[in-house]
């Protein structure tokens, strides 16, 4: 008698078993920093805006903000809103185009950076401590390369 096959049973096509990973992998390890990030009332995404001003010295406008994010927040007035009620971001229009607002990171958000710094670097070294230093290059080499737009 011969074998029916399962159609429930479907064998996901490479592509598609890498994906599943990469999206259990990524959820799982987003879970410790979140976590951590909550104990300091921060969302993972305001604290990627602050790394993101930390690195521009001379502030970046919205738009820029919002292209260099990790995750896409679709409301980045808002989440703008929350730093600066907190004082760990400024805003300011710029001249002569008042539709243009630059933000910078304030000395307050510089400083809960710095308190961060070491916690969130000691929690990726946890995580990923199992990868010898040439898996960890390579995994990172793998991942630059699978973007669609790198």
């Amino acid at each position: 008698m011969a074998r029916v096959s399962d159609p429930k049973k479907q064998t996901p096509c490479p592509q598609e078993a890498v994906f599943v990973e990469l999206m259990r992998t990524a959820d799982q390890l987003a879970r410790g920093p979140g976590f951590l990030l909550k104990e300091h009332d921060l969302s993972s995404n305001q604290y990627n805006v602050l790394r993101i001003l930390r690195g521009a010295s001379e502030g970046l406008l919205c738009g820029e903000i919002a292209c260099r994010m990790i995750s896409r927040d679709p409301d980045i007035t808002r989440l703008l809103d929350r730093l600066e009620k907190r004082g760990l971001i400024g805003r300011c229009r710029e001249d002569p185009d008042r539709r243009k607002v630059l933000v910078r990171i304030s000395p307050a958000g510089l400083a809960l950076l710095a308190r961060l710094d070491p916690l969130v670097c000691g929690l990726h070294r946890r995580q990923l401590c199992h990868l010898s230093q040439n898996q960890l290059r390579q995994l990172s080499r793998l991942l630059l390369a699978a973007r669609p737009e790198a």
